[in-house]
């Protein structure tokens, strides 16, 4: 399909001083887009040029708009010698291609240059005009929306979901490539920066070109990758979830939806950020949860002629591989509406979950890489599934060809497929991958949690979600039908302890449950939650090709099973039975091998009580080593005491109703006997504990085991008024304020010479994380009482003799004085008293910018980003709708989360995803690393903030530092840090501001009142 790109150069401001005769420039722009170059007149002796051009037109595929990034160089006009580059300007075309996207590009963008960082500012404008395509070849997938937020987006309502989609690129790195004259740095990390650039937009429209033939028109939970493979060469790799979305209107809201939930807001907010729990039902009609905080998004319901909301697949005659696993929804004495609908529906119930299950087995790969699901989506969870893989690097001969790393990828997703199937599930969710490179060799590594979907969202054209005859509906799951077990009694993948379900007393749930994903919204938790960590070191022996690579095969497993260990540990420690959004990355080195495991833990009542930790020494006849078990045991047992009323632990005692109320059913209880009499020597061996049987047994045989247990009861607790998760959400919080504040922290620890063994290293890489937490916990001091969410902890070993920490979060105030009405809305109205209130910490805190320089082993780099809260109340509409959703906007709001507390999102504008590379040959001069880094995060961030108010856009969510490699040479005074983000450019206005939201959308005028008690 032709089209028309047409770019104007107006002005130029703060340009360098290139002329050292005159302290001037005399700067022209050169405007490249493919093949074509056109260039402005030269604005003589000004470092603030006007340049007013004409339109520069370029007619060009639409194939070739997703690809080609437009380049605007500024350079600096020499009469007898070459011209000065000044810097460049890379604009991504893609956001102007969306049938609903911005019509222009304009606005001021920071002139980037490898060397020296920004120089000054441009203003351009860009149009793209379309033609209508007739083509059905077509190369191109114009129209398909990108979303990097890992739940259905909000204002979108999810009519279908396709599944997994993944596509890679590869091409050869221009920084190894051999050229016949001298490299200077800047050629060569220009050249870099555009081939990645081109790599991403041709992966982005190949991954399009799927999903169209799918039948979909958007892409949710888009994870982009870059490995730098060194002299094999460089790919470009990305997944994601198809889906056909449908934008919700403000206006036909309030008509459509009838399936309100009586605690939640009207229909008119259905675009509304979470003031709850920030969660989301957007997946046809959504379920009425039992228990658990109201959501505050409403769905539309889907029309009886829309299709099901899963792609149907073709029938099959095969009945489904696990037949005998009872996964009904309900347990079959029947809960909630019973009756004779439900005998009625027995059969069909049955049918559907057997073509559900038919249906994603058929799939090559049933994936998705949505964390964050409707309530009732979740009928079963499994547990986390996993696969690393070691591979040597070889040369990419053919970019064409990437076959050899489809390959490796083919092999470890059938390994994660094989891997749910033996938990008796027929679905990954919170799906990811991600790759750890050292010289020849990568650890490939994909996760994932095991699950079984709802079939009412999978129908095969049976029913429709929005029919109105209630005859054959499936009752709504029980809040704790995501805790039951999916896997059969009988045929356990691993030795387990079932208990029956704490919450509904009918079904077995395991002692303890791993996951990748958020908490469900209907999930009923006891207390809050906090981030929990695993650490490790591990030496290793340098070493090259299938040697090293061997070597670290081995190595491997035991970093799992150390890890899995050490979070048991914790969670154990801090009275908790689940782990939410755990995410394992093992980062190889020369000579070392790290590990770094983040999750969030939560009590979950519908699973048992965890039992405490008992400590068994080797020798007992020993009185002194006895005496040091009983002070251990008490330090043990007085820290669990203290994590109990810390995170608010206190569940629900059982009463002897309760306990006597389930009958299991004839069939169930021959199961449970057969089961004990199969497996009675793993019975056998699970009761060989020392103490208590319930407890977690930690066995005293060496001093390796002594440190672990010192290290684990040293695990310090966050200050009084600070909560951490590395999920969206805190579990337990439920009111958050408008208060929030991104930050991005890197810290880089070079080790000294002296020999090292796996214990030093151990508390070398535990202290450094430790104090970056501990650094964030006092620099954000003036915010109590408030959480650090979305903990995103990126670890590596880019050299050496370096470990670097990359950190990325988001803290975020609430009102302790509300913390445990999870059910009650926030007031209506606040007293103007109350509003100033809460606009104090924030303009008492200015944007701390400030870099920390550790000694001289250890530089650290925080950015913090100020997002002062939005004024609260009906009296400051007026001024925030000129402020905040107006077209004057200046200030670009960034947050990790995919929401902003106390605003609407209206409008997505497109997917941000810039790939950044800077180098200094005078480091010292620019303040050491500390100095370095924090002034290239700074330019990252401002580069961000211009694009995406060149957008129209005034927000930046699901915001993510996805690569941040640095390297360094002290002895040449010279560094080098390659920086990848990534993003959805939103527009959002306040709750309180309709009238703005009215104005920005040009819809017309919205019902409801839109106050703060309505969400």
């Amino acid at each position: 399909m032709p089209g028309k790109l047409k770019a104007k150069i107006v002005a130029g401001r703060h340009l360098p001083v290139m002329d050292r005769a005159s302290d001037l420039t005399d700067a022209f722009v050169e405007v490249k887009f493919g093949n074509t170059t056109f260039k402005t007149d030269v604005c003589p002796k000004s470092l603030n040029p006007q340049w007013n051009s004409e339109w520069f037109k370029f007619e060009v595929d639409d194939e070739d708009l997703q690809d080609e990034p437009l380049q605007i160089t500024v350079l600096d006009h020499d009469t007898y010698s070459a011209n000065d580059a000044i810097g460049k300007v890379y604009i991504d075309i893609d956001p102007l291609l969306y049938s609903e996207a911005a019509s222009v590009i304009s606005g001021w963008f920071p002139i980037y240059d490898t060397i020296h960082g920004i120089r000054g500012e441009i203003n351009v404008l860009v149009k793209v005009e379309l033609f209508n395509d007739l083509n059905r070849f077509r190369q191109s997938s114009c129209g398909v929306k990108f979303f990097c937020t890992t739940s259905i987006p909000r204002c979108y309502r999810a009519a279908m979901v396709h599944g997994f989609v993944e596509e890679l690129v590869v091409n050869e790195d221009p920084e190894y490539q051999w050229i016949d004259r001298i490299r200077t740095p800047r050629a060569s990390n220009e050249a870099r920066q555009r081939l990645i650039s081109l790599m991403s937009g041709e992966l982005q429209r190949k991954i399009g070109l799927k999903v169209l033939e799918m039948g979909g028109n958007a892409v949710v939970g888009y994870l982009q990758c870059f490995d730098l493979e060194g002299e094999s060469g460089l790919v470009v790799r990305a997944i994601g979830t198809a889906c056909t979305l449908d934008k919700i209107s403000f206006g036909s809201a309030p008509n459509t939806n009838t399936h309100t939930h009586p605690n939640t807001a009207p229909a008119s907010n259905a675009c509304n950020s979470p003031s709850k729990d920030g969660k989301e039902p957007v997946f046809g009609e959504d379920l009425p949860s039992s228990s658990g905080p109201p959501t505050p998004f409403r769905a539309l319901p889907t029309s009886s002629s829309s299709p099901p909301p899963f792609s149907p697949s073709k029938p099959c005659s095969r009945q489904s591989s696990s037949s005998d696993t009872d996964l009904s929804l309900t347990p079959k004495t029947g809960m909630g509406s019973g009756g004779s609908a439900g005998k009625e529906a027995g059969p069909l119930k049955t049918l559907l979950r057997q073509q559900t299950q038919t249906a994603l087995e058929q799939r090559e790969f049933p994936f998705f890489t949505l964390t964050s699901f409707p309530p009732g989506f979740l009928v079963h969870v499994g547990g986390v599934v996993s696969a690393r893989s070691v591979k040597l690097l070889d040369r990419i001969h053919n970019p064409d060809e990437p076959e050899t790393r489809d390959a490796w990828w083919e092999e470890i997703r059938q390994e994660i497929k094989s891997h749910a199937k033996a938990l008796g599930c027929h679905a990954v969710v919170g799906y990811s991958e991600s790759t750890s490179i050292c010289e020849e060799v990568c650890i490939l590594s994909a996760s994932g949690t095991a699950a079984i979907l709802n079939p009412r969202y999978m129908r095969e054209g049976c029913l429709d979600i929005g029919s109105t005859d209630h005859r054959f509906e499936e009752p709504s799951p029980p809040s704790c039908g995501f805790c039951h077990i999916p896997y059969d009694e009988l045929n356990m993948p691993f030795p387990a302890q079932l208990t029956y379900c704490y919450h509904c007393r009918r079904q077995k749930v395991p002692d303890v449950l791993f996951t990748t994903i958020d908490l469900p919204p209907e999930a009923a938790v006891t207390g809050k939650g906090c981030l929990i960590q695993a650490r490790l070191c591990r030496l290793k022996k340098k070493a090259q090709g299938e040697v090293n690579a061997t070597a670290i095969s081995n190595l491997l497993p035991f970093m799992e099973y150390e890890l899995h260990t050490q979070l048991m540990n914790k969670l154990k420690l801090r009275s908790m039975n689940a782990l939410f959004g755990l995410h394992i990355q093992i980062s190889v080195g020369e000579n070392m091998l790290l590990g770094l495991a983040s999750a969030t833990g939560v009590y979950l009542t519908a699973l048992p009580t965890p039992g405490g930790i008992q400590i068994a020494g080797k020798t007992p006849g020993d009185l002194s080593n006895e005496h040091h078990v009983l002070t251990i045991q008490k330090r043990i047992n007085d820290t669990i005491a203290k994590n109990k009323e810390l995170y608010q632990i206190n569940p629900p005692e059982l009463t002897e109703e309760m306990v006597g109320s389930p009958i299991p059913e004839p069939r169930q209880r021959s199961r449970l006997l057969r089961s004990h009499s199969e497996s009675s020597d793993e019975l056998s061996e699970l009761d060989l504990s020392h103490g208590k049987k319930d407890a977690f047994v930690l066995e005293i045989d060496d001093t390796d085991a002594v440190e672990d247990i010192h290290s684990l009861l040293t695990d310090s607790s966050p200050p009084t008024g600070f909560y951490s998760c590395n999920t969206e959400i805190m579990p337990g919080i439920y009111n958050w304020t408008s208060g929030i504040q991104m930050f991005t922290s890197v810290r880089v620890f070079r080790l000294s010479h002296a020999n090292l063994t796996n214990q030093g290293l151990n508390k070398i890489f535990t202290d450094l994380c430790e104090n970056l937490l501990k650094s964030f916990y006092f620099k954000l001091r003036s915010m109590i009482p408030c959480c650090l969410c979305h903990l995103n902890f990126t670890v590596a070993v880019p050299e050496d003799e370096l470990i670097q920490v990359t950190v990325t979060a988001v803290a975020m105030t609430f009102d302790k004085d509300q913390t445990q009405d999870k059910l009650t809305d926030k007031p209506a109205n606040k007293g103007c008293g109350e509003t100033e209130e809460q606009l104090q910490f924030p303009l008492e805190l200015c944007a701390d910018s400030s870099s920390n320089t550790q000694p001289s082993s250890k530089v650290s780099v925080s950015s913090l980003e100020r997002s002062s809260p939005l004024p609260e109340g009906r009296s400051r509409s007026l001024r925030s709708s000129r402020s905040f959703g107006g077209s004057s906007v200046t200030v670009v709001k960034m947050t990790p989360l995919s929401f902003l507390p106390g605003t609407r999102i209206i409008k997505y504008l497109g997917i941000i995803n810039m790939f950044f590379i800077r180098e200094t040959t005078s480091l010292r001069e620019e303040g050491g690393v500390s100095g370095f880094l924090h002034s290239f995060i700074a330019e990252v961030f401002a580069m961000v903030r211009a694009h995406v108010a060149a957008l129209g856009g005034n927000a930046v969510v699901s915001y993510s530092m996805k690569e941040c490699v640095f390297m360094e040479n002290p002895n040449k005074n010279q560094a080098q840090c390659l920086i990848n983000v990534s993003g959805d450019a939103v527009i959002c206005v306040r709750e309180t501001d309709q009238e703005a939201a009215a104005s920005v959308t040009n819809i017309g005028q919205t019902s409801g009142s839109g106050t703060d008690g309505a969400t």
